[in-house]
């Protein structure tokens, strides 16, 4: 409960968390079961919650999802809480190349690759990458 009362948890990173500790498997699952129907843990408010934070911070849907994924969410999962986001993706790729760099264009092709190399790290599709650069 204490895990869950800072932040938001995956079933999964729980899991991790509590077998670090040396609680026996069968406990585990049986703990998480009932936190699970007691709705004190939910992977579908833990994605959302998630996604919405990351979506805060400026980063695009392809790390959010691989994000979600080493968290222990599967992709049906992952990919429903980026579709239930409200973001406009192609803004927030804008967003956060005028943040870094500002208003200056590229200088030449090593500028242009260094500024799509950081949008590609924030996730954002080479699509969106290629959008933002040419406005």
């Amino acid at each position: 409960m204490r895990l869950l009362a800072r932040r938001e948890h995956s079933r999964s990173e729980l899991r991790r968390k509590l077998a670090h500790k040396g609680h026996e498997p069968e406990a585990l699952d049986e703990a998480l079961d009932r936190l699970a129907a007691q709705r004190y843990q939910s992977d579908a408010r833990f994605v959302e919650t998630f996604v919405r934070h990351r979506v805060q911070q400026g980063y695009g849907p392809v790390r959010i999802v691989a994000e979600l994924r080493e968290r222990g969410i599967d992709e049906a999962e992952a990919e429903a809480g980026i579709a239930a986001a409200v973001a406009d993706w192609q803004r927030l790729a804008e967003e956060a190349l005028h943040r870094r760099f500002g208003d200056l264009l590229p200088k030449d092709a090593r500028e242009w690759a260094k500024r799509a190399r950081f949008l590609q790290y924030r996730g954002f599709s080479a699509d969106m990458v290629r959008r933002a650069l040419k406005r």
